[in-house]
């Protein structure tokens, strides 16, 4: 059973000249920032923070945010800025970053700091993601990405750390040192807020969740995919000593919602508003640079990125469920599937894109609110994994 739903939205730059983008082949990284209207941006960030409030409002359980960098498909390059926002403008609902990107941070202690303090002005509702990224994120900040997997550990624990341990201490890592640790500012949340790890299909990052018991959240992998890396989380959660529940695993979808099916049909199609595709023209050596991902999991990451983002078309993605459209009768059978065949306890509904009209989005959050959560999370699964 299905126990909190989030809302996410990739807070997306719509506007800018597909032409030229097409003509470049790429929209990401090093598509020209000239491009960009501060005006234009200042509209979209008022109207998506409407709607974030206005998914509480709907009867989400709370908002998830994320971080991307050189992109238009998000102007999020600091979740915790947004977050910071809704915790100050909110009283109920979770926050959840998933999140900030440890190994293109300077500072995993700021990195700390900061969150505990998102947690103290929430009033303990922050729920801590953290990220490996991807390869435009350690292009864009010029950290290699052969250090990617080490900077990630590392900050990682420091900032368990930090929030765990009394200090002052010292801290004489490989890639951060600190002659001090001692913030000030520590989470409200004991011993820490809730660590949620999402990811597309590493091995190497769902075992390391499991070893921390941390509860592992896809991002849109294909539901024949999916109960794969359930069983590898499990397998190393039998050999640590306990055995998983619901609680360990959460989904993240693509879902459009309207009064109709032929309307959410056509709506959904927003999700793959940059040249057809859902995350833009992303080079492939961009995506996934030399040393960010390791030889024994390449195999598997080329097919979760033709589907996850954005190579499967419309149609194909349809069919395969990685996006999921209707009236709300059509879209809680659909989830019904999803969730006999994912059985998450945490799901997350991406469900706002690109050109998508703010009428046409917050329909969508009323749809899903006051009638596909209700009955989502009533439904008893029939796990096949």
């Amino acid at each position: 059973m299905v126990k909190e739903v989030f809302f996410f939205n990739e807070l997306a730059y719509s506007t800018y000249p597909q032409d030229v983008a097409s003509s470049l082949g790429y929209t990401v990284l090093q598509l020209p920032n000239t491009h960009f209207e501060p005006q234009k941006a200042h509209d979209f960030y008022h109207q998506y923070l409407e709607e974030h409030l206005h998914a509480l409002d709907a009867g989400f359980d709370g908002i998830m945010l994320s971080e991307h960098h050189n992109s238009p498909h998000s102007m999020s390059p600091s979740s915790n800025l947004i977050a910071s926002i809704l915790a100050k403008n909110t009283k109920r609902g979770k926050i959840v970053l998933l999140g900030n990107i440890l190994p293109v941070a300077d500072s995993p202690l700021r990195l700390a700091e900061e969150i505990a303090m998102l947690d103290v002005i929430s009033g303990g509702r922050i729920i801590a993601g953290f990220v490996r990224g991807g390869g435009v994120e350690s292009l864009a900040t010029n950290a290699n990405p052969v250090h990617n997997r080490e900077r990630y550990l590392e900050g990682h624990d420091l900032i368990i750390k930090t929030w765990t341990t009394p200090g002052p201490f010292r801290w004489e890592g490989k890639h951060f040192h600190y002659r001090v640790v001692n913030p000030w500012m520590l989470p409200m949340q004991k011993p820490h807020p809730p660590v949620w790890v999402p990811g597309l299909a590493s091995p190497e990052t769902i075992k390391w969740a499991a070893k921390h018991r941390y509860p592992y959240i896809a991002l849109n992998t294909s539901l024949e995919n999916t109960p794969s890396m359930w069983k590898i989380y499990n397998e190393v959660a039998s050999d640590e000593g306990y055995e998983t529940t619901q609680d360990n695993f959460g989904y993240l979808l693509r879902i459009c919602v309207a009064d109709t099916d032929e309307k959410a049909y056509r709506e959904g199609k927003n999700f793959y508003w940059q040249l057809g595709k859902s995350f833009g023209l992303t080079p492939r050596h961009w995506y996934r640079p030399p040393g960010h991902v390791a030889r024994a999991a390449w195999g598997s990451q080329l097919a979760i990125i033709r589907d996850t983002y954005g190579e499967a078309e419309y149609e194909q993605a349809q069919k395969i469920g990685q996006i999921i459209t209707g009236s709300p009768e059509t879209v809680i059978r659909k989830l019904k599937h999803l969730v006999d065949v994912v059985d998450p306890a945490w799901l997350i509904l991406w469900a706002r894109e690109g050109p998508m009209s703010h009428e046409s989005a917050n329909r969508c959050l009323e749809l899903l609110g006051q009638e596909v959560i209700p009955a989502i999370k009533e439904y008893q699964a029939c796990p096949v994994r």
